[in-house]
């Protein structure tokens, strides 16, 4: 084909396509994007070839080079993204830049390419005390979230150093995070100094807010409104005071998230927002006489969720606790509710009970609850919600619930077949 031929094929002025070739242009993306096209091939089958010719046939320039990244983000060449940040960060003026883009990346959910760029940020500025590097830390741990807990502890410690950097909005939302990662790994004294720490920055803020007069446009605002924050670090208290069964001071906490007169704010979203919580309120206050040992008021409690399907899930784990600390029979709720039982991920996060790693592992305890609830009433099937329970333990490496399976097998190992102790003796050896 002429030039003229193909330019017209690809969508390119000839004569820029003609200087092009001659080396006396260089590529800019559109241009490889419609050359790409003309010759019917694959978008991203130069985009190796084009790394080199933005360093080292031409001057790199960052007019083409954020589009090249973006794309090759969109399209999932990591090893493009990588090869065009570490020659880019020979030149440190280059790290705001490529910060700006990670943000970008993460707000748009393409978390693997931004982590990229995030950890190559932090690099080039580990010797600087910024709020950049702060940031670059705080999105790196929300990345690195996820099913195994062991993990996530360790993404957590590494954050926990950053905090103090950060502006004080991404404090509070660095403290939620840190809280539901903490929840999840059961270390309650940590849980209750880090909602400590969350209602005092969030009431100050609120306070300072409140009785000013102006709001500077380029202020930083938390993903959530303030008094969120402080309605939520009641929450999590009181999940704690849960944890530790002090009832009388988790019912204190529940009265103090579902007041929320001292709220200035009344538009539609505190509407919602105090509509949630006060719906937690109401099933929590049933949920603390319950699982104090008052038994009538499960019919109460049943109808109150029934009805909330994001919330029966975490209503059936209660109540098997409830059921096999007082000898309760619930077979007619768990047969009612069968559905809700298996694992779901499609639960909108909106506070500690529907976070991904708290969700998780409660669904791992809950398995083991109902094993021990059936096998206590001479039932069989609670051999298989052992096995259950240890295939979704070592998924997220949750050793407390393990040991809790273990010992359940040995109490119960004469209601296993061979089939099923040869499948427990396999799953403990891949968990080992």
């Amino acid at each position: 084909m002429s030039i003229h031929q193909f330019a017209r094929q690809a969508g390119i002025n000839s004569g820029t396509l003609s200087r092009v070739i001659k080396g006396q242009q260089p590529i800019a993306m559109n241009h490889l994007e419609r050359i790409t096209k003309g010759m019917e091939l694959p978008e991203d089958h130069f985009y190796s070839l084009y790394v080199d010719e933005c360093f080292y046939y031409s001057s790199p320039t960052w007019r083409r080079l954020r589009p090249f990244l973006l794309r090759s983000a969109e399209l999932g060449r990591l090893d493009c993204v990588e090869q065009v940040v570490q020659n880019l960060l020979e030149n440190l003026t280059y790290a705001p830049m490529l910060f700006e883009v990670a943000e970008g990346l993460f707000q748009e959910g393409l978390w693997q390419a931004a982590a990229l760029l995030y950890k190559n940020v932090s690099a080039s500025e580990k010797y600087q005390n910024s709020e950049r590097l702060a940031v670059c830390q705080f999105r790196l741990f929300r990345i690195a979230l996820g099913d195994d807990q062991t993990q996530n502890l360790q993404a957590a410690l590494l954050f926990e150093c950053y905090l103090d950097r950060l502006d004080e909005a991404d404090q509070l939302d660095g403290l939620k995070h840190l809280a539901h990662v903490y929840y999840s790994l059961h270390k309650w004294d940590r849980v209750d100094q880090l909602a400590r720490e969350m209602f005092r920055l969030a009431t100050l803020r609120y306070n300072l807010q409140r009785h000013s007069n102006r709001k500077l446009d380029n202020e930083k605002t938390p993903e959530k409104p303030l008094y969120f924050y402080i309605l939520y670090s009641h929450l999590i208290r009181s999940s704690v005071c849960e944890e530790h069964r002090d009832y009388k001071s988790a019912l204190k906490f529940v009265a103090l998230y579902m007041d929320g007169s001292w709220i200035q704010e009344d538009d539609e979203v505190s509407k919602r927002t105090l509509a949630q919580f006060h719906e937690w309120g109401t099933a929590n206050s049933l949920l603390y006489q319950l699982l104090s040992g008052q038994q009538e008021v499960l019919p109460e409690y049943v109808e109150y969720i029934a009805p909330k399907s994001n919330e029966i899930f975490v209503a059936l784990y209660h109540i098997t606790i409830a059921a096999n600390r007082y000898g309760w029979n619930i077979d007619h709720i768990l047969e009612r509710f069968a559905a809700y039982i298996p694992y779901r991920t499609n639960l909108t996060e909106f506070g500690i009970i529907h976070n991904q790693q708290i969700i998780a592992n409660q669904y791992t305890r809950f398995l083991a609850e109902l094993a021990s609830y059936y096998l206590h009433n001479k039932r069989k099937e609670g051999i298989n919600f052992i096995l259950q329970s240890l295939q979704s333990s070592a998924r997220i490496n949750n050793e407390g619930t393990v040991i809790k399976c273990v010992d359940l097998f040995g109490q119960h190992r004469h209601q296993a077949d061979e089939k099923e102790k040869e499948q427990y003796k396999l799953q403990i050896g891949e968990y080992l």
